[in-house]
């Protein structure tokens, strides 16, 4: 609905049955019409119409008091006093109150939001020869709040070819009808209009453009919007925030949304639901954090929606707790609350946490869905809880009456691969009722490789380059299974395969959040900081000190055929160990160490950093593609059963 002429409709009345007119006790006048409309009483105020129609006249005084009548029975949705008041109208055969521009807008309005689009329709098209544009907008609006959008914007160019020039409402319908109908090209026609109006655009035009550019992916249009804009308000913001993220810029969106805190604007529920999300995606705990003290502060209390969502960045920052705490504290959840947490726990390697809470949730009545399963039976299949697995997996269709879909049985293998159950994996994939997905089908390759069978892992390969041929993580899954056996033509094989169909492997990357700003490593790179002093100090200390502790590098990690003083020094810059010394460096002793890496952290790392925060006494979350890992004390929270035989390209 188009902000700039929506009218509150959160009222229903009820319609009674046909009033029997009496006599008025107060006279027919505009100023006791005025005061029955304002209090709501619409019965009162339209029988003394009824009771005196004689007298009803097209006086200006008489004008106003027929339209704060028409806008009340609009508020309050009251169709049957709009129908008598305008049967009044006609009956009075004064052609000033049928044709009057202000009522016959409010007459369509009522139809519209009544759900009456062809009584509306009725109005408008009696006496449409002389029908100014605050009519024909009338209209389109009245298409447009029903759904109507080809019809409304049909109407839109019907006023232009009777040359009516539109106004800025006519515009702000017209661009987002467009916007619900992807037409970009028309919206650019609307666009061009609006330039050559004599009317300046207003805000709600101007947001209007800004979502149509925004939603169609024209980010430079929708900059150029937003910055000639003369005054902003939050939903230019929040349009600006959402293409931002629509193009996958995540850290422009970051400090666009900081740009519009520094400038006073506030925020709405919506504001957070998007950033909140960047956050998480970025591993951005401190920015998250700000975000949640901004919620606490407002007077305003958070729906669930948004606490959903702060939820969510706590659990895909690794502050499991954190998550908790606001769920224990929300006044109210719905299912997709305890879905977040189920699967915060699940990818943060608590899934005995998360086994208590479903329990917890069946108790309080909550009825578990298809989210639900998949968050159990991931988080059984990370901690290699195989049996626990399958009986949840059993039991959500027998117990629950849930039909498990592709994302179950994705799940399902994945949980038997895992435990090296490949075969009984593969009578899953054959028996299933639907086409193995790609992500089955990486499930049982992953598995090989980590048992390193072969030839099941070659059958794999082929049902995946048919299903995924631009995909080059399977390809390299399938080197790292030659590698590992030893087989290196096969390798050769593969990286010329990838080679002539033009696809490239992703490079290792890791980042970290310190202070405001995300730093970001890549496997190999970082050539000036680790050519820093402050780099080699504290990476000669720790090495000393891991040695006294017995680590020793692991170079069977590194699948290339070459020798072990290449392999060591390839080990050494992989992109986790330069973000863990980066923070080591620029952080105070005993803070946790967060950092995000975008492929599967390797055996030997996990190893090291498992080392690390034994020697450095610090607390190390490191979410990878699977899951999180926590360090402390030597230990993490996979239980090393994540990373067993895990080796892979970095």
């Amino acid at each position: 609905m188009i902000g700039a002429i929506s009218l509150s409709t959160n009222i229903t009345v009820t319609c009674s049955g046909s009033a029997i007119p009496q006599k008025p006790s107060k006279p027919q006048t505009p100023s006791t019409l005025k005061c029955l409309a304002k209090s709501g009483k619409l019965e009162e105020a339209i029988r003394l119409i009824e009771a005196s129609p004689s007298k009803l006249t097209a006086t200006q005084s008489d004008m106003e008091a027929y339209s704060l009548l028409l806008h009340t029975c609009i508020s309050q949705k009251s169709l049957e006093h709009g129908q008598r008041l305008y049967l009044q109208f006609l009956l009075s055969k004064h052609s000033l109150l049928v044709n009057n521009p202000t009522l016959k807008s409010k007459l369509i309005t009522l139809y519209s939001v009544c759900g009456r689009v062809d009584e509306a329709q009725s109005v408008f098209v009696d006496g449409l020869e002389h029908a100014p544009e605050s009519v024909w907008v009338a209209m389109c609006i009245a298409y447009l709040r029903n759904g109507y959008l080809v019809r409304a914007l049909l109407l839109y160019c019907d006023m232009l070819c009777r040359m009516i020039w539109p106004g800025n409402f006519a515009f702000s319908m017209a661009l987002k009808a467009c916007a619900e109908l992807s037409e970009l090209r028309l919206g650019r026609a609307v666009h061009a209009q609006i330039v050559k109006s004599n009317e300046k655009p207003d805000q709600v035009v101007s947001n209007a453009l800004l979502r149509l550019y925004s939603d169609q992916g024209c980010f430079a249009d929708a900059l150029m919007v937003f910055d000639t804009m003369p005054q902003r308000n939050v939903v230019s913001w929040n349009s600006l925030i959402a293409s931002f993220v629509r193009r996958d810029r995540v850290v422009e969106s970051l400090e666009c949304f900081r740009r519009m805190q520094g400038e006073g604007m506030g925020f709405t529920w919506v504001t957070l639901t998007t950033v909140l999300p960047i956050c998480a995606r970025m591993t951005a705990l401190y920015s998250g954090k700000e975000i949640h003290a901004q919620i606490v502060k407002s007077t305003k209390r958070p729906d669930v929606p948004v606490l959903n969502s702060l939820m969510d960045m706590y659990a895909k920052t690794g502050a499991i707790d954190y998550c908790k705490r606001v769920f224990d504290n929300m006044h109210s959840k719905d299912l997709t609350s305890w879905n977040t947490v189920l699967t915060g726990y699940a990818v943060n390697g608590f899934i005995e946490q998360g086994m208590v809470l479903f329990d917890q949730m069946v108790e309080c009545g909550i009825r578990p869905d298809g989210v639900t399963f998949i968050a159990l039976l991931s988080g059984c299949s990370h901690a290699g809880l195989t049996d626990q697995g399958r009986r949840l997996f059993d039991k959500m269709k027998l117990g629950y009456g849930i039909s498990p879909t592709v994302e179950h049985y994705a799940c399902l293998v994945d949980l038997l691969g895992r435990a090296g159950r490949i075969e009984e994996a593969l009578d899953v994939v054959e028996t299933m009722p639907m086409k193995p997905s790609g992500s089955i089908w990486g499930s049982i390759l992953n598995s090989c490789r980590l048992k390193g069978k072969v030839s099941l892992a070659e059958r794999a390969a082929t049902e995946l380059f048919e299903l995924e041929p631009n995909n080059p993580g399977n390809y390299v899954v399938l080197s790292n299974v030659y590698a590992n056996a030893g087989m290196w033509e096969g390798v050769n094989r593969v990286r010329e395969l990838m080679k002539e169909r033009g696809l490239k492997k992703e490079a290792g990357c890791s980042w970290l959040q310190i202070g405001s700003r995300i730093h970001t490593f890549v496997a190999g790179g970082g050539f000036q900081f680790r050519n820093s002093a402050e780099f080699k100090k504290v990476w000669n200390e720790l090495t000393d000190a891991m040695e006294e502790v017995g680590y020793i590098a692991d170079t069977s990690v590194v699948l290339h055929d070459v020798n072990e003083e290449v392999k060591s020094i390839w080990v050494c810059g992989h992109s986790e160990r330069v973000a863990v010394t980066f923070a080591l460096v620029h952080t105070a002793a005993g803070m946790p160490i967060r950092i995000t890496k975008n492929i599967r952290i390797c055996a030997d790392c996990h190893s090291w950093v498992k080392t690390v925060s034994m020697v450095t006494g610090r607390v190390i979350v490191l979410r990878d593609t699977n899951r999180f890992h926590h360090f402390k004390g030597g230990a993490c929270t996979c239980k090393d059963y994540c990373t067993a035989n895990s080796n892979s390209i970095k």
